[in-house]
């Protein structure tokens, strides 16, 4: 979506968007109330454009003119890319074998990177090479994968077992560390 289109779809609303782009900006402004957008320009929505406009230094009007309206969503594009999660990525392609025994994809890089992740932190994960070769070893890890989360044993880097792999991923390597250990022992290591 462009800027166009965001502002079209904005001001098809732009009470509730005012609100909620107030919202988010209280965030980073604790001076701003934190609204709940309802729909309605009440005491509180007039009081955090009056706060917004004295906070950037533009007249106290309590008035959402076009200059105010820009301000205002400018420092809330600013605040939702400080404050959005990391872009999700699509690891494998989107249709199709994702690679068969001793073929090569530099896909399968990101796979084995991620099995090396997890094979520091869970037993029975094999160490692989990092040459995007789907292996003996890659394929191992795979079934050793699907064993656990109760999927047809293939060793096939399908859609589901991509799907269990980033979730263990982000559950074990991306977390933090002392939410890591929390979990170690539930999976039943081995």
């Amino acid at each position: 979506m462009n800027i166009d289109q965001l502002e079209a779809e904005m001001l098809a609303k732009p009470v509730s968007s005012l609100q909620f782009m107030l919202r988010r900006l209280s965030k980073r402004y604790e001076e701003l109330p934190e609204l709940i957008p309802d729909g309605r320009f009440g005491e509180r929505t007039l009081e955090a454009v009056m706060r917004f406009q004295k906070r950037m230094g533009m007249p106290v009007t309590g008035v959402v003119d076009q200059q105010t309206w820009t301000v205002i969503r400018d420092a809330w594009l600013s605040v939702e890319r400080e404050l959005a999660p990391p872009r999700p990525l699509r690891g494998l392609p989107e249709t199709g074998e994702y690679a068969k025994a001793g073929d090569s994809a530099a896909h399968l890089l990101l796979v084995q990177s991620m099995f090396q992740s997890l094979g520091r932190l869970l037993e029975g994960l094999e160490t692989s090479r990092m040459d995007g070769v789907n292996s003996a070893e890659l394929i191992q890890n795979a079934k050793w994968l699907q064993k656990r989360a109760g999927l047809p044993e293939t060793g096939s880097m399908d859609k589901e077992t991509w799907n269990t792999l980033v979730r263990l991923y982000e559950m074990f390597v991306v977390r933090q560390p002392q939410e890591i250990s929390a979990h170690l022992p539930a999976l039943g290591r081995g």
